[in-house]
């Protein structure tokens, strides 16, 4: 089976906990948080490591997050490393993430421009999106500037991409003129 499907799995488990048991939000800041810290190289590299046994894995969480997560979270992640599916919890959060996401019908929208765009631009963006019915409701906007734009910006969300970038115009342009027989002629004359 494969990471994904067996994450996928077990993040629905907990996100379906969760609902049953009221504690969907309260949940969610647990695992938004152990995503962070399996950014963490040391971290990450225990979880994934086949050499340490569950039970010093389980110390170690039970040191770093006993008292900080909710009774729920802390017994997901100790059947999990009882089960020793800990290697996959990386995976899992992410998972979990994004089944949140679609509970909650967040859209994430990423625009990319040439300059930082100002709160007025984004928040006619915003608009827009949800005057077109394509998004969710909830939006939210991560922000990237990409100089070699030139100018205007990428809007990426779910399968979409909407490129209005300068640089993507210039390069629709080029493209016209080289198909275009006509200017072809004249300029190898």
């Amino acid at each position: 089976m494969s990471v994904t499907r067996i994450a996928s799995r077990y993040a629905k488990s907990l996100i379906d906990l969760a609902v049953e048991t009221n504690k969907l939000e309260r949940v969610t800041e647990d695992v938004t948080s152990f995503k962070e810290v399996t950014k963490v190289r040391d971290f990450y590299l225990l979880l994934k490591s086949p050499i340490i046994k569950g039970d010093k894995k389980w110390a170690i969480i039970q040191k770093l997050f006993d008292g900080k997560y909710d009774e729920l979270t802390m017994a997901f992640l100790k059947i999990l490393i009882q089960k020793g599916r800990e290697m996959y919890l990386p995976e899992i959060a992410h998972e979990y993430s994004e089944q949140y996401k679609v509970i909650k019908k967040i859209t994430i929208v990423t625009v990319t421009s040439a300059k930082p765009l100002s709160k007025e631009a984004l928040d006619a963006i915003r608009q827009k999106l949800l005057k077109s019915s394509s998004t969710s409701d909830n939006i939210e906007i991560i922000t990237k500037v990409d100089p070699a734009l030139i100018g205007g910006f990428i809007l990426e969300y779910d399968d979409k991409l909407f490129d209005n970038s300068v640089v993507h115009k210039l390069d629709l342009l080029k493209k016209e003129f080289k198909d275009n027989l006509y200017v072809s002629q004249i300029a190898a004359n």
